[in-house]
């Protein structure tokens, strides 16, 4: 049997059992409050110590701490913490503001190999120069601190997120010219109408990888997927050259080793022949040199009239509506694709350009805002 307390006995009144059972029961009163409660409520019902330990699950010296604050100085105490001034930050403000100018700097500023700041390499680095910045509570600065520090800012120094600058001071004009012609074919798209102008949206896709297998694929079977060999054998790389057709979806494209202005010249031609001979071709494309090399100069020289070119801004191939056509493929018939020969590989892209040609669909530029957004 357990050993009863020597302390003094609780004496509630009905009133204050009652409050104390109503704080017990809560469920929106703190936690805190609820166990001291419950711990008043059995003491004053003479239960052991051990007992009260179990039930609230807090510490027997918390226990003995709570009712001797109630014996000593009431309920309403006993269930209440004192105010107490909170003690000053440890670190400064001073400080702080050193360390987020800090993570503001790249670590080869400092002389370190890093290029950018871990939380620990913050840590550490404020440990030894905050002291001689002026700044002695940086001694002991731990990752954890120097995390709270930036949290709250918030600054991410182990972060990167990518940009485009806008280095074509024709930028905006560019942009708004290729958007218009979206606009452009999307409304005779509408009214179903014969366009005179045929508008294709032409671009290259390099370095596609023809990857052989050093061994078999394992198909499902016990396996709920296919298994593949890591090791693998490089074969070489092929580009693709492909013009999209923005009225039907149609492709027009080509597969070669490399992306000169004969490959390029080449496409052109496969253009010209499959176009009606009276009707001008307009091509959005970027600024590739074979794009504008003398070779292609020459040979557009003898189909004058034949190809319009718009450009899209340097740095703004995006813009080029092929791109999506690129990214279908890749998502497709590309997309872990292992081939036994550069050959292979070649016949395989035509075919998957075949089937995209056997169910077209019409690419459409959609944010027609992006003008006023940028």
């Amino acid at each position: 049997m357990p050993r009863k307390s020597q302390k003094a006995k609780l004496i509630l009144s009905q009133e204050k059992k009652e409050q104390l059972q109503q704080i017990a029961d809560a469920r929106k009163e703190p936690l805190r409050e609820v166990q001291r409660a419950n711990i008043l409520l059995r003491y004053a019902e003479d239960m052991a110590i051990v007992d009260i330990e179990k039930m609230v699950h807090v510490s027997r010296p918390t226990i003995y701490k709570w009712i001797d604050k109630a014996l000593g100085m009431g309920i309403d105490e006993g269930l209440k913490d004192k105010y107490h001034r909170a003690k000053e930050p440890v670190i400064t403000e001073e400080a702080k503001a050193w360390v987020i100018n800090l993570a503001c700097t790249k670590p080869t500023e400092h002389g370190y190999a890093a290029e950018m700041w871990t939380r620990s390499a913050l840590a550490k680095h404020a440990r030894k120069q905050g002291p001689e910045a002026g700044h002695a509570c940086l001694r002991k600065a731990a990752k954890a601190t120097i995390q709270r520090i930036l949290d709250a800012h918030p600054i991410r120094p182990h972060k990167v997120a990518y940009y485009l600058e806008k280095r074509d001071p024709a930028f905006d004009r560019k942009m708004e010219e290729i958007l218009c012609v979206y606009k452009e074919v999307n409304l005779q798209h509408e009214a179903g109408q014969v366009p005179a102008v045929i508008t294709l949206s032409v671009d290259e896709k390099p370095g596609v990888q023809a990857i052989q297998n050093i061994a078999p694929d394992i198909m499902p079977g016990k396996h709920s997927r296919i298994l593949r060999d890591y090791e693998y054998k490089r074969l070489g790389t092929l580009s693709i050259l492909a013009g999209l057709d923005l009225h039907d979806g149609h492709v027009i494209a080509q597969v070669h080793d490399r992306h000169r202005s004969s490959e390029f010249i080449s496409l052109l031609k496969e253009i010209d022949a499959y176009y009606p001979s009276e009707a001008t071709i307009r091509i959005i494309l970027d600024n590739h040199s074979a794009h504008i090399s003398r070779e292609t100069t020459k040979y557009l020289a003898t189909r004058p009239g034949r190809f319009v070119y718009v450009h899209t801004p340097t740095h703004g191939s995006w813009l080029n509506l092929v791109e999506t056509l690129f990214a279908k493929m890749a998502r497709t018939f590309l997309k872990r694709i292992r081939v036994n020969s550069k050959q292979e590989l070649k016949q395989r892209i035509l075919l998957g350009i075949q089937e995209i040609n056997d169910a077209p669909v019409v690419h459409r530029w959609k944010n027609f805002d992006l003008a006023e957004a940028l």
